[in-house]
């Protein structure tokens, strides 16, 4: 495992943290979005106050690190490393405490295959290695979403739940694929999700321990990390080329082990 601050490096050189791919632009404009009531970028989530613009972008600055000053409109914006490598410690105590009950019940989702996929499968493998039980609820479920023209269904990869087109893996914010999930268990839910995107924003909607990675254009999981929906979103670049998550991986992996009783 790399000590923190070779990972903090590591994470700024590759654009996981640091000096981000997504800009400022698009960053402000989902923040507005949010604020404005567009239930797209809420990720499945309600939330029991008002959020306004200034509101979305201080916690943004406060939970992800991007750029505190409002009149920065255009060009580069950024994420924390600090905050980032903060969340994965205390997503490996969350992910730690529910597997040290015998018989944990966990389910794993990702909205982004082509990058966060690295990182959910070796959280699946460890799941399992320390005697959970992964759930796959739902599995070939087939819906037609919006913003898409064919229907999609949920497929598992090594018990990772994720959305598949005619047989591609498809990045999703939709929050269905989980609320379908959760209803096909009947109320017997989840000790706990790993997740991203929609995924994360309806199981902690539906109650269920969540802990959650998000980018800073994604203000709708820290916004219900904020009201305690989410137990904890890590902040980075959720689609940089999947080997760069190797170390994040390798730390949080390595930080999950370590707390659990030999």
């Amino acid at each position: 495992m790399l000590s923190r601050d070779e990972l903090r490096e590591q994470l700024v050189q590759t654009r996981i943290a640091g000096d981000v791919a997504t800009s400022r632009e698009n960053n402000l404009d989902h923040y507005s979005s949010l604020a404005n009531g567009d239930a797209y970028y809420a990720l499945g989530l309600t939330f029991d106050q008002p959020w306004s613009y200034r509101d979305i972008l201080a916690l943004m600055a406060k939970s992800a690190g991007v750029v505190a000053d409002p009149s920065h409109r255009w060009g580069q914006d950024t994420i924390d490393p600090e905050l980032t490598i903060d969340a994965i410690d205390a997503m490996a105590e969350r992910i730690a405490g529910v597997l040290a009950r015998p018989g944990a019940r966990v389910l794993i989702a990702t909205g982004h295959p082509t990058g966060l996929l690295a990182v959910h499968l070796p959280l699946a493998a460890l799941c399992v290695a320390k005697g959970a039980r992964l759930l796959t609820p739902g599995e070939g479920w087939t819906y037609a979403g919006s913003g898409f023209g064919r229907p999609r269904r949920i497929r598992y990869l090594q018990d990772v739940a994720m959305l598949d087109d005619k047989g591609a893996l498809v990045h999703t914010h939709d929050a269905d694929p989980m609320r379908h999930m959760l209803g096909e268990l009947d109320g017997d839910l989840p000790d706990l999700v790993i997740a991203d995107h929609g995924w994360a924003g309806a199981a902690g909607e539906a109650g269920v321990p969540t802990v959650a990675f998000a980018d800073c254009n994604d203000p709708g999981l820290f916004v219900g990390e904020a009201e305690g929906k989410i137990d904890v979103v890590v902040p980075l670049d959720d689609n940089v080329l999947p080997r760069y998550y190797a170390p994040l991986t390798d730390r949080l992996v390595t930080r999950v082990s370590q707390a659990l009783p030999v």
